[in-house]
């Protein structure tokens, strides 16, 4: 698959001038029989420090996540799970045949990461219509394409075709670069990699060995069914909005009992994002938010794309009680400074209905 490098470079009509570190991502079979060839090649011959390359000998090299070229990493610091600044690789050599290869529950990590865009998208898009932050139609409509062409190849990831794989891997790879392009995860990471992140943290739960890309299927599942059951609700108009939401300060006390832990979540939401959002703007563009969720697949259209590739769909398969979800629902979006519609529905009244 040829990826050009300049189509997500340069001017840009949502204003901003978007740079990339990469300087070229190879993605087809056969590529790492190049590897020789390509480091004689300027710039790559005048470096002196070899990069790490996973094949299937030593590693399972595998389509199980979007982060291969993002420049911000997600990690656990001292149990809070942060965004940190990371260094990109200025040249991916990603060879389907070994991605192939790889076991089929990696692969539905990789499916279940990319399709949490899905509520990423849509949390970026509602924010951005409700108080003005700053968004790229590009990306989203190079990440919408991605996912489109992600739901034709799942039955040939099954089949073990190359170019399925092909597919999956450019997708999570548009995802680290369309980091690279913002210069933050908005792109990538919404409600549903808030939940995430949050089972990450253990707080609520044990420690799980499934995979972040299981994980984040399973939020997507979780939000797309509040996200759905919220706009049915909001269809009726027949429904109360607060004038505030301040941060549930008690409920983060209660949830995160480690004194530097708690202190951290308490920081990151100071000032509260939430006095951004005007419950007077939030009635008016009642109808465009609507309009939003339904872009989202529901979560049975979700299920059945999961399932097809072999992924996870609920918490009791993460071994989770399915109780957890509503906890998760109100706690999880206080771990991040980013705005959510799962952070937002805590406006509306029906609020302890739709996330039961």
């Amino acid at each position: 698959m040829k990826i050009s490098i300049e189509d997500f470079t340069g001017e840009c009509s949502c204003g901003q001038t978007h740079e990339l570190a990469v300087n070229d991502v190879i993605l087809e079979e056969g590529a790492l029989q190049k590897i020789p060839q390509i480091l004689k090649q300027e710039p790559y011959d005048a470096y002196h420090h070899l990069a790490m390359v996973c094949d299937g000998h030593r590693y399972e090299a595998a389509a199980s996540v979007d982060g291969y070229v993002s420049t911000v990493a997600a990690m656990s610091w001292y149990g809070f799970k942060r965004s940190m600044i990371a260094k990109s690789p200025i040249l991916v050599i990603a060879d389907s045949r070994v991605i192939a290869e790889a076991p089929m529950r990696l692969t539905a990590s990789g499916v279940g990461d990319l399709l949490g865009k899905n509520t990423a998208l849509a949390d970026w898009k509602i924010t951005h219509i409700l108080n003005g932050e700053h968004i790229c139609r590009r990306i989203c409509d190079m990440e919408y394409e991605a996912l489109n062409n992600l739901k034709k190849s799942l039955p040939g990831l099954v089949n073990g075709e190359i170019a399925a794989y092909e597919e999956l891997m450019y997708g999570l790879l548009l995802s680290g670069l369309a980091m690279q392009m913002t210069g933050h995860s908005r792109p990538a990471s919404g409600a549903e990699h808030h939940m995430a992140h949050f089972w990450e943290m253990a707080v609520i739960n044990e420690e799980t060995e499934a995979y972040h890309g299981e994980k984040v299927g399973v939020g997507l599942m979780l939000a797309a069914s509040i996200y759905h059951a919220a706009a049915e609700r909001m269809k009726t108009g027949n429904f109360h909005l607060k004038k505030s939401v301040p941060v549930e300060t008690e409920l983060i006390e209660t949830t995160f009992r480690n004194p530097e832990l708690c202190r951290r979540i308490k920081e990151t939401n100071e000032p509260n994002l939430l006095d951004t959002i005007s419950p007077d703007v939030l009635r008016k563009k009642n109808d465009e938010i609507i309009r939003l969720i339904e872009e989202i697949p529901t979560p049975e259209e979700i299920r059945s794309l999961l399932r097809t590739a072999g992924g996870v769909c609920t918490l009791e398969e993460l071994g989770f009680p399915p109780e957890m979800k509503a906890d998760t629902a109100r706690t999880a979006p206080y771990i991040r400074d980013r705005i959510t519609f799962l952070r937002i529905l805590k406006y509306y009244d029906f609020y302890e209905d739709v996330i039961r």
